[in-house]
């Protein structure tokens, strides 16, 4: 017989449940392999700017200044000397976080620096590959790298790769550009592939059909590069490249800068960088060899794709298929493949359409950061949050697709969600800060999809932008502007070692972490929004084990006054248990609890057999 009641939630900081010390952390069990992409909690890392294992690495096997080796602890756009075995020394941190798989940064050799003079930059960050086979020296050894993966793995954590197909470093020069300045993108209309120079141009290229016939034979055709642009390689840079098929000329697009608008997002060189013609199947069928070859290698649990939608369509529906079947032969079951398709705007069709044509299994959730940031960080109506799950059945598969989406509140190109808090509410205090972080990650961690943790934000980290000031050392840092930020909920700075496990953000996202892992609702079971609204206030969501049905409700409070208002929920939930937050039953309708938060609180408790 079904009874009646009700509930007032009550939020109490102190009434998350305590989290385990490293030591205290159950050993990892065999079924990790069998795990969901939507089992995980992510953390995700930059090794540069992590920790420092092995300082004989720092200068990557270079020597001279800067400009030559990439190295300048004090500066934020260089080598910081991060590296694999660091990350390897703080699993413990990151396994007591409650993370249960690790995204690190692109780990592949980088060309040093780059920049025109003045503005050099190193790649620090991952993104500038000279070769695809290899560890940055810089970061370690291809050793360190499977030492990481079975380390993680030993503790039934999972490693995602940071790769990227899109481009290059930036080594491919064109005669009618200044070397390191922007070179405007000349387009397919205006300077078509059968003439030399332009629409004018002296016929080149005979018999090739366009770039929409993805053919080897037709691509076979394509010998001269001079369509657009005149582009060579610098004197002592024509083997740069690794594979040697990458120092073709031929393969890339050369057509100058992508103004990242119309065609030029997919053919134009992205900031400079060299611009892969993915249209070409040799180069599908390279980029193919080069990451099936580091599953082959080193077993990695899944691929997150950088830049994934400025490549076509036709290379993702030929490589996604491929890495899962070299993922299968190597006993990887349920290899996650996600995208980045970078949006600022809350817009779930653009990120849908990659799941739907490119045939993406997942791409990152931007728009449900887009969501908690105006709602939790500006002050917006959490109708926000619901226009957003309600566009769920428009991802591949459904509702159940969107389940596999990474979500996050910040990232490393953007900048922090402590950042984009303080500007949404300049008036706000540090205390009120916190606790609409706590909020933020409240709903991170509880609702659908992959929640993905931006390293150093637990520990209060906040930066005062996106990119390099985004990017701060979790070991002591010598970066100035780093060390002046105000952190959250700490007085320390990231001048010292920032991996304690007392701060606030810490233990809140450590308790909530294993509330997610431990409930099978809040990780594959569905979920149905209960309460919004046009203003700040109460938005609350069920999510129901996807065995015995049972429901757990998700209630959070984004504005800044106490709220108790009835929500619906299941007739037969009619009593809950506390799993963050308090809860408390009095007597109700069937089908009805009223739900009582203070300001900016929030509480997490599942329905009673």
């Amino acid at each position: 017989m079904i009874r009646t009641a009700s509930l007032t939630f009550l939020l109490a900081a102190t009434a998350l449940p305590a989290f385990p010390a490293p030591a205290q952390i159950a050993p990892a069990a065999a079924s990790y392999r069998d795990r969901l992409p939507q089992d995980e909690v992510i953390y995700f890392l930059l090794p540069d700017r992590f920790e420092n294992g092995d300082p004989a690495n720092d200068r990557g096997g270079l020597s001279g200044d800067r400009l030559r080796t990439g190295y300048d602890p004090t500066a934020k756009g260089f080598y910081h000397g991060g590296d694999l075995k660091g990350l390897v020394k703080r699993l413990d941190y990151i396994q007591a976080l409650g993370a249960t798989a690790i995204w690190v940064g692109p780990i592949f050799k980088n060309k040093p620096v780059q920049g025109p003079p003045g503005n050099e930059s190193a790649g620090y960050h991952g993104y500038w590959i000279i070769d695809f086979t290899t560890v940055d020296p810089h970061l370690g050894t291809d050793a360190d790298f499977k030492a990481l993966v079975d380390a993680a793995h030993a503790r039934g954590m999972k490693v995602y790769m940071d790769i990227i197909v899109n481009h290059t470093a930036d080594v491919i020069k064109y005669r009618e550009c200044v070397p390191d300045q922007h070179c405007a993108y000349h387009s397919r209309a205006d300077y078509p592939y059968q003439r030399r120079g332009g629409v004018n141009g002296a016929p080149i290229n005979p018999g090739f059909a366009g770039d929409g016939v993805q053919t080897r034979e037709n691509f076979a055709k394509l010998t001269d590069p001079n369509y657009a642009y005149t582009p060579y390689i610098p004197k002592g840079e024509e083997h740069a490249k690794t594979p040697a098929w990458l120092n073709d000329v031929t393969l890339y697009h050369n057509r100058g800068d992508s103004d990242f608008y119309g065609e030029d997002s997919q053919l134009g060189d992205f900031s400079g960088l060299d611009d892969l013609m993915t249209e070409n199947p040799k180069v599908v069928s390279g980029m193919i060899d080069i990451f099936g070859g580091w599953i082959d290698r080193f077993g990695v649990d899944g691929f997150r794709i950088d830049t994934a939608q400025h490549v076509n369509p036709e290379f993702w529906q030929a490589f996604v298929p491929a890495m899962r079947a070299r993922a299968a032969a190597k006993g990887i079951p349920n290899f996650h493949i996600f995208g980045e398709v970078a949006t600022d705007q809350l817009d779930p069709a653009r990120l849908a359409e990659h799941t739907r044509v490119d045939g993406l299994p997942a791409v990152l959730d931007f728009a449900f950061a887009r969501a908690v940031v105006d709602t939790v960080g500006a002050g917006a109506g959490t109708s926000e949050l619901f226009r957003l799950f309600f566009a769920d059945p428009i991802y591949e598969g459904g509702a159940a697709g969107a389940m596999q989406l990474p979500t996050f509140l910040g990232n490393h190109d953007a900048g922090r969600f402590a950042m984009f808090v303080r500007q949404g509410m300049p008036k706000a205090s540090d205390d009120e800060v916190l606790k609409r972080v706590e909020l933020g990650y409240a709903m991170l961690l509880t609702l659908r999809g992959v929640p993905t943790i931006y390293y150093g934000d637990e520990q209060g980290f906040v930066g005062t932008g996106g990119d390099q000031l985004a990017r701060e050392d979790m070991f002591g840092s010598k970066v100035a502007v780093y060390n002046t930020d105000r952190l959250l909920g700490t007085t320390k700075t990231t001048a010292t070692p920032s991996f304690g496990m007392d701060h606030p953000l810490f233990k809140e996202i450590a308790a909530l972490a294993r509330v997610r892992t431990s409930h099978p609702a809040l990780t594959r079971g569905r979920q149905v929004v209960r309460t919004f609204g046009e203003k700040p206030g109460l938005f609350a969501i069920s999510r129901f084990d996807p065995t015995s049905g049972r429901e757990i409700l998700l209630a959070f409070n984004t504005s800044t006054s106490p709220i108790t208002q009835n929500v619906l929920v299941e007739t037969r939930s009619a009593a809950f248990t506390t799993l963050a937050g308090q809860c408390a039953a009095t007597a109700s309708a069937p089908g009805s609890v009223s739900v009582t938060l203070p300001a900016l609180g929030y509480a997490v408790c599942e329905a009673r057999p």
